[in-house]
């Protein structure tokens, strides 16, 4: 049931990096976010993909991880994921990418959860970096980038509590805990 991959498909900061990825895996999930709706159908995106070694270390130091988790710097070796993807914006087709990153990297990581893999979306990049290391023409504008991998932490949904606090936490179990508000707090209206 969609419902239950939706409540599985938390983001994912631990991982079995021994455990290896293919790049036909790659290419499905790629397949799972071509298929996915496009604002006004442009179909601008456009993707790197790494299951190579070396190129993903290469990866890891571009990035931040979990902001809100102040002590802990991200993932350790060992620990960081198999594989990556990174969606691109070709400005060439558009200057305005819309939400399109966004339903491509859910469609991405529902099925990598699907297929019991986890991942993770990543903003917080450093782009300038990231275009240098890989060689990345200026034409493409860096959106996102999903961490995959198999899932080496549990994740717990957590009603928000009364002080309002949304910031993800670990308990002393490395359980990762999501809070959420409640249906009650998010739809404003109903026309019945």
């Amino acid at each position: 049931m969609i419902e239950d991959l939706i409540k599985k498909n938390r983001s994912c900061r631990r991982f079995y990096q021994e455990h290896s990825i293919h790049i036909e895996m790659l290419n499905q999930l790629v397949n799972l976010a071509r298929l996915s709706a496009s604002a006004a159908n442009l179909q601008p995106l456009r993707y790197i993909l790494s299951c190579d070694a070396s190129t993903n270390s290469e990866i890891f130091s571009c990035l931040t991880w979990a902001a809100y988790l102040k002590d802990w710097a991200g993932p350790v070796e060992g620990e960081r994921p198999s594989a990556y993807i990174i969606i691109l914006g070709d400005t060439e087709l558009t200057k305005d990418f819309w939400c399109d990153h966004g339903i491509a990297a859910q469609s991405i990581l529902l099925g990598a959860r699907e297929k019991r893999l986890a991942g993770c979306m990543i903003g917080l990049i450093n782009k300038e970096k990231l275009r240098k290391t890989l060689s990345i023409e200026s034409k493409y504008r860096i959106m996102l980038v999903l961490a995959i991998g198999k899932p080496k932490e549990e994740a717990a949904i957590e009603k928000i509590g009364a002080d309002g606090d949304i910031k993800y936490w670990r308990d002393e179990n490395q359980i990762h805990h999501i809070p959420k508000r409640g249906l009650q707090d998010i739809i404003i209206k109903s026309y019945i």
